[in-house]
């Protein structure tokens, strides 16, 4: 699919999707970022620390949610630029075959720059009707 600047508007949505996050996905996400910390794994210890229980890794929270703005765009080397704020936790309960975790993703265009090709798409993810990133923005770049 192909994307013309000129044919996106400020306001408009992109797109939607639904995250689906296992326990599972965080021993990989461990794995894979060496980022081992107890709270994202150990149910006993996240508690001591006063959490609601195991959590999600915050980066990713934030990784998982710009698959929206990738998969619109078509082409992951588009996004320039994505940063974000982390608000509040996303705790993962330990369910055998059913997602411990439900987090929606909606992104819209928050503005163009037609002398530099570009489109900011403004993300909301909600855990629960609550914000779990604020101020998450993509900015791709569109030819």
């Amino acid at each position: 699919m192909s994307i013309a600047l000129s044919e996106l508007a400020t306001g408009q949505e992109i797109g939607s999707a639904t995250l689906e996050i296992s326990r599972a996905d965080l021993v990989r996400y461990a794995g894979a970022s060496g980022d081992f910390n107890p709270i994202h794994w150990n149910e006993r210890f996240a508690r001591s620390v006063e959490l609601p229980g195991v959590i999600a890794h915050g980066m990713f929270t934030m990784g998982a949610a710009v698959q929206l703005v990738t998969d619109w765009i078509g082409d992951p080397g588009a996004v320039i630029d994505y940063q974000t704020r982390f608000t509040r936790p996303v705790p993962v309960q330990d369910l055998d075959d059913a997602p411990g975790a439900v987090v929606e993703v909606t992104g819209v265009i928050g503005a163009l720059d037609t002398d530099n090709s570009t489109a900011r798409v403004d993300l909301t993810v909600t855990f629960n009707g609550q914000k779990v990133l604020v101020k998450a923005q993509a900015v791709v770049r569109i030819w």
